[in-house]
């Protein structure tokens, strides 16, 4: 299927729980119908982290980037120039991408708010009518827990904020650490592909992909290092320090 078609899959998947922002009192999930005469999509959701929203070699904005897969994703997909955040918040944005709501629905109104217990997750809905559904990557929503992600069939993730080097996984309950300099965005990314690959081709497939970069502090993949050392970047003007002596951004 072509890339398009699943950006606007995604955006019809996660309108799903839109009405359930009006009661946050239970986390029962309603039963859903499938509609009749419709053939399931597999769908795969990227997510990269405090990424800027122009900082792609496509939009030109910084001459010497280069991001070519994302590249790709643009020219063959849909790149949506005025889409904007309610709460440009790394909790609360997650928390709002997996139940459609707004934050002061979900209760998580920033990074330490924690998950009030009630929250139904979009993928609830997707495993009622047989997909197979696994969350890569950061969870980060109100806590350093790495607890069972609700939703997933199957999941490997980490506590809060995660490292670049050498990190730990929670794989579906058991902790694995992963040495010889592993670099978390290869790692994510590996074990997305694999499950992919071993998965129940008879059934339709939901992953969640959620990297821990491009959060600082920025560490980049070791072959990577240095690449930009001598290119340089000029800070816009809400970067200037003012004489209050906090720095506006």
């Amino acid at each position: 299927m072509s890339i398009n078609r699943k950006l606007l899959l995604l955006t019809s998947v996660t309108s799903l729980t839109l009405p359930l922002s009006a009661q946050v009192t239970s986390s029962k999930v309603n039963l859903l119908e499938r509609t009749k005469n419709t053939k399931p999509r597999n769908i795969i959701f990227i997510l990269t982290d405090d990424h800027r929203f122009d900082f792609f070699g496509f939009t030109g904005r910084v001459p010497w980037l280069k991001t070519p897969n994302m590249d790709k994703l643009a020219s063959n997909g849909a790149y949506f120039q005025n889409a904007f955040v309610t709460t440009s918040l790394s909790s609360p944005s997650r928390a709002s991408i997996l139940t459609g709501m707004y934050s002061h629905c979900h209760t998580i109104v920033d990074n330490v708010a924690p998950d009030p217990g009630n929250l139904v997750y979009f993928p609830q809905y997707l495993q009622q009518v047989s997909y197979q559904t696994a969350f890569f990557g950061k969870w980060h929503m109100g806590s350093d827990s790495d607890a069972p992600r609700p939703g997933f069939n199957h999941w490997e993730s980490f506590k809060g904020q995660g490292l670049y080097y050498d990190p730990v996984l929670n794989i579906d309950g058991q902790q694995f650490a992963f040495k010889d300099s592993t670099y978390i965005t290869d790692l994510l990314t590996e074990h997305t592909l694999k499950f992919l690959k071993e998965r129940d081709k008879s059934k339709p497939f939901f992953v969640y992909l959620s990297h821990k970069a491009v959060h600082s502090h920025f560490m980049p993949a070791k072959r990577h290092k240095g690449l930009y050392k001598d290119k340089i970047y000029p800070l816009p003007p809400p970067l200037i320090k003012p004489k209050q002596g906090y720095i506006v951004i």
